[in-house]
């Protein structure tokens, strides 16, 4: 259950590839196409092996080892705590606790992820020097890595373990906008799925190595060496930020940096996010099942993302897995995830990609909800219900990108698989979002897997209601929008971005995080100036002639609402109202 990026990395091509394989075979024919242009091995393979050079990150520091293990962990209890039996109501509510406020940073981060990664690949291409920023992105992911060696075994030391972690999940994502959006620049049309496929399989097997050598060195004493006092855990974080730099460096040698077009248009940093709005707004008029299915894909992958975050946590916490059978699990769940992916492009050919996702979405629901009702099995019951999680995740993503493909007019894929990247990282904040409030109201870290099984359960919703075109899907070319009211696009742009945020943010981070009178204060303002903003839009509506008074109308409530949810956040910070809290 990590995820190595390989299903974002393929939104950037300019046409769908097929379901990803390690097909390693390919790398000696992704040397030409059609259109003449030639593509050195060498750069594919270097390319690929990012996915390698990050993924101890994804599945040893986040998803099974460091966090699940150590952070979230006795070992952040006080003695007093620590001590009493595991089966102890103070002690499980202790470590609930630990979860829910590693949830709480986890939300933050999907929070800066949601303001910052969706625009952040549109502008890498219109600027130039994506790699350039992911070679320092990187470098910044394995100095987080690095700092995770200073996470004492202190209950002191929490918060920045929690921190760091939460800083590496922005860095990563960010780096990985560029990544993905290096696609094209190492394939072209015809190899842009073996390519895509190559680095996800890579990153599958960099996983499974990667536990390999943990397991290996763990059972092995550490070579006599005494790593007692949380000594194991920070040199794996150690390893890991080797590892990153290392395997990264092919990349750093061998892949040249892109060349922007000099006539582009330039755009502000924050006019990417109007012309992001503006894009989504095109596309639900010219071609409303691609919008409502990329709707629908945007939480439901988050949904997945969810699975790969908290998986270990639940195993370890919840379930009471011992450090040696939550890294066994982690290789078989990297196995089982990796199988079913290959297995995926076969189902998708006889049965439809969409009847596909659908039954990988039940599917999942399905076994979180037995993981959740059979948790006084123990172990067997994760075991048998984390496993089937596994082997449904990777149908549901690559499934994902060929369903797409048939609801877009041909001409318009380049766009809009630009918009299926940016738009999967928009709900990035509702999986720990859903995780904190259901750990923190029940004071118990099994019922987080509710919170997940909810985000998945709605997006399958949605999606079953995605109306597939009959036949082949229209033709013509992406029209962007023109002629609408710059005050109402603004202004609904601040209410989609903040409204979430502070929805989310009154229920999940104010009773946690320092600073939060600051935050929803900010929080306050923007959401103010997005309904100031639409109103200043529609007045000038009444004799400008221009469109956008429908959601001019729709912003002003939107940013009513966003409203609402900053005043709770700053109810929650002066104590007026009880902040959503554990103890």
């Amino acid at each position: 259950m990590t995820d190595p990026n390989g299903d974002e990395a393929a939104a950037s091509a300019s046409v769908p590839p097929p379901p990803p394989t390690a097909n390693t075979a390919a790398m000696s024919v992704m040397v030409g196409d059609d259109d003449g242009r030639k593509i050195p091995r060498k750069q594919v393979v270097s390319w690929a092996f990012w996915d390698w050079a990050t993924q101890p990150f994804n599945s040893v520091i986040l998803t099974f080892v460091f966090a699940p293990l150590y952070l979230v962990s006795a070992h952040f209890l006080s003695p007093e705590l620590a001590a009493l039996p595991v089966d102890s109501p103070e002690r499980i509510t202790a470590l609930a606790k630990l979860s829910s406020q590693y949830g709480a940073w986890t939300a933050i981060a999907g929070l800066l992820i949601f303001a910052l990664a969706p625009v952040l690949g549109v502008r890498s291409d219109a600027t130039g020097g994506r790699k350039r920023w992911l070679v320092s992105f990187t470098a910044l992911l394995a100095l987080v890595q690095f700092a995770l060696f200073f996470v004492y075994e202190d209950p002191a030391y929490f918060t920045y373990g929690a921190i760091i972690l939460a800083l590496g999940s922005v860095v990563n994502e960010i780096a990985g906008v560029n990544y993905n959006a290096m696609l094209h620049q190492v394939s072209t049309p015809s190899t842009a799925g073996r390519v895509s496929g190559l680095g996800w399989g890579l990153g599958y097997l960099g996983g499974v190595v990667a536990l390999i050598i943990v397991v290996v060195v763990t059972q092995l004493e550490w070579f006599g060496l005494d790593v007692s006092g949380g000594l194991a855990y920070r040199l794996i974080a150690l390893g890991a930020a080797i590892w990153t730099i290392v395997f990264a460096i092919p990349l750093v040698l061998n892949v040249p940096e892109h060349k922007v077009i000099d006539d582009r248009p330039k755009v502000g940093f924050f006019s990417s996010y109007v012309e992001l709005v503006k894009d989504m707004i095109a596309l639900f008029q010219q071609s409303r099942p691609t919008f409502w299915f990329l709707f629908a894909s945007a939480i439901y992958r988050d949904g997945l993302a969810g699975v790969f975050a908290f998986g270990g946590i639940l195993a370890a916490v919840g379930f009471g897995f011992t450090s040696n059978e939550v890294m066994i699990f982690g290789l078989a769940a990297n196995i089982v995830a990796g199988v079913s992916t290959i297995l995926a492009g076969r189902l998708d050919d006889r049965f439809g990609a969409k009847a596909v996702i659908v039954t990988a979405l039940g599917g999942l629901v399905v076994m979180g909800l037995f993981v959740f009702f059979a948790r006084d099995l123990g172990v067997i019951a994760f075991w048998i219900g984390g496993l089937a999680l596994s082997m449904f995740t990777g149908p549901a993503q690559a499934a994902s990108r060929s369903l797409l493909t048939r609801v877009t007019p041909s001409s318009m894929q380049g766009e809009v698989f630009g918009l299926y990247a940016t738009t999967g990282r928009v709900a990035s904040i509702l999986s720990p979002a859903a995780w904190t409030i259901f750990v923190t109201a029940f004071a118990s870290t099994v019922f987080g897997v509710i919170g997940i099984v909810l985000v998945l359960a709605v997006g399958l919703t949605l999606l079953i209601f995605v109306k597939l075109p009959k036949g082949s899907v229209a033709t013509g070319s992406f029209v962007h929008l023109s002629g609408w009211n710059i005050d109402v696009l603004r202004g609904l742009t601040l209410a989609l971005f903040v409204g979430v945020g502070a929805a989310i943010f009154s229920v999940t981070g104010a009773g946690f995080i320092p600073g939060g009178f600051i935050v929803s204060a900010v929080l306050f303002l923007i959401a103010a100036s997005s309904a100031i903003l639409a109103l200043r839009g529609l007045a000038r509506l009444r004799t400008s002639g221009e469109s956008g008074a429908g959601v001019g109308k729709a912003t002003v409530v939107l940013g009513a609402l966003a409203l609402v949810g900053a005043v709770l956040a700053l109810l929650t910070q002066f104590g007026i109202l009880p902040a959503l809290t554990l103890g």
